[in-house]
């Protein structure tokens, strides 16, 4: 009898144990049904605006050929193209010239972007830059580790007037960046293909700007306190000017500022930043053109730089005994010189 009420107190505790093993797995169950609802949700609520009359489409979804949208708002492949980035509002857009004026294509969602609002200041610092940058064949990447991406060309003398340093900042496919703008493949795609068939069909250089949020009043207003505030005013001209004209404007520079103008339809500033400087009374020797592109012997400069860095961080990560090892045998090898 006393074997049988142990039996059955273990059959109950068995039951029990199962019954709360089972509701654990069904609220497991549901919580990850609600997250996987909750992440799908959230990607439903990217919209690509501009891709068509009263088309909100998903931002990692199949969606109707650019070539096939572009004849639909009366545009062609190979049209001039410009791009704006908005950091604050994660948002990249692509405008395509026509005869008078540069048309919205669409408003693509960034699928990443690292550091905070502000320029870049260093090689390393995992900042995205904020400027006006210009880009041309040689910038294009094809193939490599992240294909079919471009450098916006940080960077420009501007930056290295005010100190700034880097190099390899790319709009780029994936969702992930150390600096750069992570776009999504399947984005990045259409991004780039409709600058290469610009800079291809005769379009010597697109612009490429990037600011830290859409310059209203309001904005600039809500940061007027900050350090970059002055930066900021000086980005808002260029801003401010493509607004009025929805003609890419024609950028140089002087001292640390930039110097905007107005760009006329159909004129040189329609197509790129400006190649020269602009003719202005009494200017300063020190003002010049904007070179977009990074000079190659800065570049170079930089990447030893950082190669010198990483070999130092992976030396201090070397086990000891390896260290010791290297040590003496350096050691040894000043002995012989010294003899």
């Amino acid at each position: 009898m006393a074997l049988c009420s142990v039996a059955n107190r273990t059959n109950r505790m068995k039951f029990r144990y199962a019954g709360i093993v089972a509701l654990g797995s069904l609220a497991a169950h549901v919580v990850s049904a609600g997250v996987a609802h909750s992440r799908r949700a959230e990607q439903d609520a990217m919209p690509v605006r501009g891709a068509g009359p009263d088309m909100a489409i998903p931002a990692l979804t199949a969606r109707t050929e650019p070539e096939q949208r572009l004849k639909q708002k009366g545009m062609r492949p190979g049209s001039p193209v410009m791009i704006r980035i908005f950091k604050a509002e994660s948002e990249l857009e692509v405008w395509v010239g026509g005869e008078d004026h540069y048309e919205l294509f669409a408003t693509y969602p960034i699928c990443f972007w690292s550091g905070t609002l502000g320029p870049k200041l260093r090689e390393g610092d995992r900042q995205a830059p904020e400027g006006l940058y210009s880009v041309g064949t040689d910038q294009l990447r094809p193939t490599g580790r992240r294909p079919r991406s471009f450098d916006i060309g940080y960077p420009n003398n501007f930056d290295r007037a005010a100190g700034r340093g880097g190099s390899a900042i790319w709009v780029h496919g994936g969702c992930g960046s150390r600096g750069c703008f992570a776009m999504t493949n399947p984005v990045m795609d259409e991004i780039y293909a409709l600058g290469e068939q610009a800079l291809a069909a005769g379009q010597d250089r697109f612009q490429v700007q990037v600011f830290p949020f859409r310059m209203t009043h309001e904005n600039m207003t809500l940061h007027a306190d900050s350090r970059w505030s002055a930066f900021w005013a000086n980005l808002k001209e260029a801003y401010d000017a493509f607004e009025r004209t929805r003609v890419p404007p024609r950028v140089s520079m002087c001292g640390q500022r930039y110097v905007v103008e107005e760009g006329a339809p159909g004129g040189p500033s329609s197509t790129a930043v400006a190649q020269e400087p602009l003719s202005l009374p009494e200017t300063p020797p020190n003002c010049g053109e904007i070179i977009a592109r990074p000079l190659p012997a800065l570049r170079t400069a930089t990447r030893r730089a950082a190669t010198k860095a990483t070999r130092r961080r992976k030396a201090a990560r070397a086990p000891r005994s390896r260290r010791i090892a290297v040590h003496r045998a350096r050691h040894a090898s000043a002995q012989g010189r010294l003899r």
